[in-house]
């Protein structure tokens, strides 16, 4: 067990390397406490004797900025993520424009590791408020989505009222189906614009609000997903019936019914799963139909909703 003196003289040694470490790391400056060789043992006398390779590091300042510069979307999603905690203020400068990468991952972790920041993201003239300015006012439309999408990932109140505004306002169809994707992720219709995007033009916009919708705790614009059973794309009348089925939404059987006679396949198979979890008798002339249907999918499925009746 060792003596108490020894004891003692093991925690302060203890503490003294975690306040350098923190010290270090607040900088934005990278600590060196005897090497990775010391890291590792000192890994390995308390946890056992753990292969080198599967101990993990925190990254450090000089790697984060660099693989933010060059890296590829898998080296910038492992360094961020073991980054998760290294508060490096000198970092963020070079994350901040991965909000506006091609990738869509790369964007997601770069949002991700700028929202746990303690500094130098929320302030301010810094980047959530840079990230809010963009989607209201630049002139390229795919920066405008791209801040959409951040703020989504911030998950901050304050992005809500500016996706509604994009999608209310936004002349490009990919900003406002970006501003309805971030509501979804806000968890919140923005004052009714998400019932909007549902009546939107453009149907990568309805998509992405029937997204939003399902995701959507408090959602309840049952009417607008139900005139999307009528879309021109098999898509949208697809997951308007989904989302139907899973809202429970007991008003709109009749509508659901018209769907199992639907060209396509994918539709029916939707409208009869959603007609099981609605468990309404009106619906079993329609699903015994579906017992001669041309797609054995589809038929498994009038099955198994015709039992829950």
């Amino acid at each position: 067990m060792g003596s108490l003196k020894t004891r003692i003289g093991m925690h302060v040694g203890t503490a003294v390397c975690v306040a350098m470490t923190c010290a270090g790391l607040l900088s934005g400056k990278e600590v060196h406490a005897g090497g990775a060789a010391e890291n590792i043992r000192g890994t390995q006398a308390i946890y056992g004797n753990i292969p080198p390779d599967q101990i993990e590091f925190l990254s450090t300042a000089d790697r984060i900025k660099s693989i933010a510069a060059s890296g590829s979307m898998t080296a910038i999603w492992e360094t961020l993520e073991h980054g998760e905690r290294v508060e490096c203020l000198d970092c963020i400068p070079s994350v901040e424009p991965l909000l506006y990468d091609a990738n869509p991952r790369t964007r997601e972790i770069a949002a991700w590791w700028l929202r746990r920041r303690l500094f130098g993201v929320f302030g301010k003239g810094e980047v959530y408020e840079r990230t809010l300015h963009t989607l209201a006012s630049d002139s390229d439309a795919k920066r405008r989505a791209s801040a959409a999408y951040a703020l989504g990932e911030f998950l901050t109140a304050s992005g809500i009222e500016a996706c509604a505004n994009a999608v209310e306002r936004d002349g490009d169809p990919n900003v406002r189906a970006a501003a309805a994707s971030a509501l979804g992720r806000l968890n919140d219709d923005g004052r009714g614009a998400l019932s909007k995007a549902l009546s939107d033009a453009d149907g990568r916009v309805k998509l992405s609000a029937l997204a939003s919708a399902g995701r959507i705790n408090t959602f309840a614009d049952v009417q607008g997903i139900a005139r999307l059973a009528g879309d021109a794309d098999s898509k949208i009348r697809r997951k308007s019936a989904e989302l139907l089925g899973a809202m429970h939404a007991s008003d709109a059987v009749d509508g659901l019914i018209l769907l199992t006679r639907d060209p396509d396949a994918s539709v029916r198979n939707a409208a009869a799963h959603a007609l099981g979890e609605l468990r309404d008798g009106r619906s079993r002339p329609a699903l015994e139909a579906l017992q001669t249907d041309t797609d054995s999918l589809v038929v498994d499925q009038a099955k198994i909703a015709l039992r829950r009746l």
